[in-house]
């Protein structure tokens, strides 16, 4: 089992435990077949990371065999077209993964046009880097990246 299907598995079993109790093997597999329809590339062949930043944050997305070409294209394909949407503050595809109460969510919606989202083109996939000088939103990145932290790393 892949590390990142490992922590959907660990995520969906928070969830499960949160909320009082579904069957988790079908919340792990609502994560996944969520995340199947946002992203187009194959999580299992993909790493994802965050790294807060005292003015926003890293985000990258990457093939775990850098040759896989097929992966890097999907991955740089995603995430440029995700820049282009959080530019307009639409955070839906997250959103729709990782649940509309994702924490900090509705701060970045509100205050998007004070992130910069930058798309960064790297040789085995793409890295989006978000800042800001509004403390407030950075603490909403921060918060929004741990969730995302959960179910990806």
């Amino acid at each position: 089992m892949s590390r990142v299907r490992i922590v959907l598995v660990a995520a969906s079993l928070m969830a499960v435990s949160a909320c009082g109790g579904t069957d988790a093997s079908s919340e792990a597999q609502l994560v996944d077949e969520r995340a199947a329809q946002v992203m187009p590339f194959d999580l299992d062949k993909t790493t994802h990371s965050f790294e807060k930043l005292p003015t926003g944050g890293v985000q990258e997305v990457v093939a775990i065999d850098s040759g896989d070409s097929e992966q890097v294209a999907l991955v740089q394909q995603h995430l440029r077209e995700e820049a282009e949407m959080l530019r307009r503050g639409d955070y839906s595809d997250p959103a729709e993964i990782h649940g509309m109460d994702m924490p900090g969510l509705e701060e970045l919606r509100a205050g998007y046009r004070d992130i910069s989202v930058e798309y960064i083109e790297l040789g085995d996939g793409a890295r989006l880097v978000y800042t800001t000088s509004d403390e407030t939103l950075v603490e909403a990145l921060h918060a929004w990246f741990d969730r995302q932290t959960m179910d990806h790393s």
